[in-house]
């Protein structure tokens, strides 16, 4: 039986927001109708579940490390990328229980949190059995590097994994630029295929660039305490995005973070690939480099963006609508661009708009209620999940 839905506002997203409109939705979830509050009078419809608050759709998370669940709290924060990767490295390794009963526990936190769908980096298929059996939809970015170890016992591995996770949405990607060689990114680009979406982390630290750059900083100590020769690739005099991204192939890409991009950087990536996106993982951003973008240099209309949690090994949890808070209290976004970021663009992104993102009849896009006071200002990250 469907039911019928009010609050004091509700954000369909792509179109104007209904002051006291009607949600009808089905049992399934799926969007019947949408109503102003005078065509809900004049249908003489009685039995509406009103709500404080706004009624928007379920939020899409276009990345998350589920993998990493495990280490959540047992990473020192604002320790800077470099050191943080050196942590992921010497804690990551853990009992198949504990990180799968840490990954199904921060599955339903998502789900709790109003997310209905996710872009999730993984390493391995340790996480299909926990996204088979989650109510959220998962496309699972099948993450790969290598600086000076043979490309193609790595690609080989990876095309493994990713066509193991059939029926899941599974393609495989790079990691960051400076741990993906320039052999590397070739081997990925051979086993791209049409359908696949792609993602790669991009200048996440003002370390990433001074290393492509100058051939120095942090990441050139972690590669020589790691024993990886500097290649070519580093002390260029260009920074981290103009070595990787004309090396991706063409299918839709996710940049994720952005911390330390500049406005060049956009007008480059802008010319260079036709179909980009540009993640934000503020809360992240602040755990690891206490640090944020400038996000006035992403309000262009040839950059689509998207909102992240990172892992629970960076954040203290995992809920778009915090990401969204963040922004909103540190940077001053807008509450209705900060929702076409965190529903309508992920889902176009993750090629799934046609149930996800916004209201719209036929569409089963989660609904939830969030509260919001003047000015459109976020109250709390609470969600209740409606539907």
């Amino acid at each position: 039986m469907q039911r019928y839905l009010s609050a004091e506002w509700i954000y369909p997203v792509t179109s104007e927001p209904i002051a006291k409109g009607v949600l009808e939705v089905a049992a399934t979830g799926e969007i019947i109708s949408i109503l102003t509050a005078e065509e809900a009078a004049n249908k003489n419809i009685v039995d509406i579940e009103r709500f404080e608050g706004v009624l928007v759709p379920g939020f899409v998370n276009t990345h998350c490390h589920l993998e990493l669940s495990h280490l959540f709290g047992k990473i020192p924060e604002q320790t800077g990328l470099p050191a943080f990767v050196r942590e992921i490295v010497a804690q990551r390794a853990a009992a198949d229980e504990m990180v799968i009963a840490a990954m199904d526990a921060a599955d339903k936190q998502m789900f709790e949190n109003g997310i209905v769908a996710v872009g999730d980096i993984s390493n391995q298929l340790i996480s299909k059995e926990v996204k088979q059996h989650s109510p959220l939809h998962y496309h699972t970015f099948v993450e790969v590097f290598g600086f000076n170890r043979p490309s193609q016992p790595i690609i080989d591995e990876a095309v493994k994994i990713r066509d193991s996770y059939w029926p899941l949405k599974a393609s495989i990607v790079p990691h960051a630029p400076y741990s993906v060689s320039n052999e590397l990114f070739q081997y990925i680009e051979r086993n791209t295929r049409p359908q696949d979406i792609l993602s790669i982390h991009n200048q996440e630290t003002a370390a990433e660039n001074e290393f492509f750059e100058r051939g120095t900083g942090d990441f050139e100590a972690t590669y020589q305490r790691m024993g990886v020769p500097k290649s070519e690739a580093h002390g260029t005099g260009e920074n981290a995005i103009r070595y990787h991204l004309p090396q991706m192939p063409s299918n839709k890409t996710l940049l994720v973070h952005n911390t330390f991009t500049s406005k060049a950087d956009i007008d480059f990536a802008s010319a260079q690939h036709k179909d980009l996106y540009w993640c934000l993982c503020p809360n992240a951003n602040v755990y690891i480099e206490n640090n944020l973008p400038d996000v006035n240099l992403f309000f262009d209309q040839r950059v689509r963006i998207t909102l992240g949690t990172d892992s629970l090994a960076s954040n203290h949890q995992l809920s778009i609508l915090a990401e969204m808070q963040t922004l909103q209290q540190k940077k001053r976004v807008p509450f209705d661009q900060l929702l076409k970021w965190a529903t309508l663009n992920g889902a176009e992104f993750l090629g799934i708009a046609n149930q996800y993102g916004s209201f719209e009849v036929g569409k089963t896009p989660g609904v939830n209620l969030i509260e919001v006071g003047e000015a459109k200002i976020i109250k709390s990250t609470s969600v209740k999940r409606l539907i």
